[in-house]
């Protein structure tokens, strides 16, 4: 069963119930675009699988409508456009990501993520967390502030903290990334090291002569299926051993 509901009167969010008893429960997180379409039917697919699983809709309110994303992601993406089009169109995605780059935007987003793990948490025994882009990025930050999370699957996230802030990470993380994402690659080594010294469980996968966003099916141009099928049959067998036990 799937159905919109709201959590503390304010947020929205898609929750999939499996048709058993849940396996445990998994907040999955979207991408910059919003909860579009594509994010519900990840959420399906992870409920198919026996999670209770809850996506929460973190950028309506912020302007990012599903269908300016979607012309934006054209715009961006579309190797028939122009370059002078694709050119144009980078004013016009910085004026859609600019009211998520404050520390404010960043504080309310993570305790909006803590108000949908507490209400995994109540049904469920184990909590996990996985997020792809944006969704990636606030996976990372869960993981930091969050002692009870059982594991996390970012894809293609950033996690821009220090190593004390890492100590403070109890759960497995199993981290997926594209060889040719270079804003992500120069810190991967970085991000290493400093899981290391913080003594996280962390596992990164890199795919080669992929890009960013591979997972995503629904969008044509950056979609790399091997990447996709693979990173998926991963983290079903990495969220079974963190979660199942």
């Amino acid at each position: 069963m799937a159905e919109m509901i709201t959590l503390d009167n304010e947020l929205s969010a898609y929750l999939v119930e499996p048709s058993g008893t849940p396996q445990g429960a998994l907040i999955v997180i979207h991408e910059v675009w919003g909860l579009v379409p594509h994010t519900k039917d990840v959420a399906d697919r992870f409920a198919a699988e026996g999670y209770l699983v809850l996506a929460p809709d973190l950028l309506s309110d912020a302007g990012l409508s599903p269908e300016r994303a979607e012309e934006v992601q054209a715009l961006l993406f579309d190797p028939s456009i122009s370059q002078e089009k694709k050119a144009a169109a980078q004013p016009m995605l910085r004026e859609l990501l600019a009211p998520i780059r404050s520390e404010e935007f960043a504080a309310k987003t993570l305790e909006r993520v803590k108000v949908c793990f507490d209400y995994l948490a109540a049904r469920a025994e184990k909590v996990a967390i996985t997020g792809f882009c944006f969704g990636g990025t606030y996976a990372f930050s869960l993981a930091v502030h969050e002692p009870r999370l059982a594991a996390a699957v970012p894809f293609y996230g950033h996690a821009d903290f220090k190593v004390a802030e890492l100590k403070n990470i109890t759960a497995p993380v199993l981290a997926f990334y594209g060889s040719t994402d270079e804003p992500l690659m120069v810190k991967l080594p970085q991000l290493e090291q400093d899981m290391a010294e913080a003594g996280v469980d962390f596992t990164a996968v890199v795919y080669p002569e992929t890009g960013h966003a591979f997972f995503n099916d629904s969008n044509q141009w950056v979609y790399r299926p091997e990447a996709a099928e693979d990173s998926w049959a991963k983290t079903l067998e990495f969220l079974a051993t963190k979660l199942q036990a």
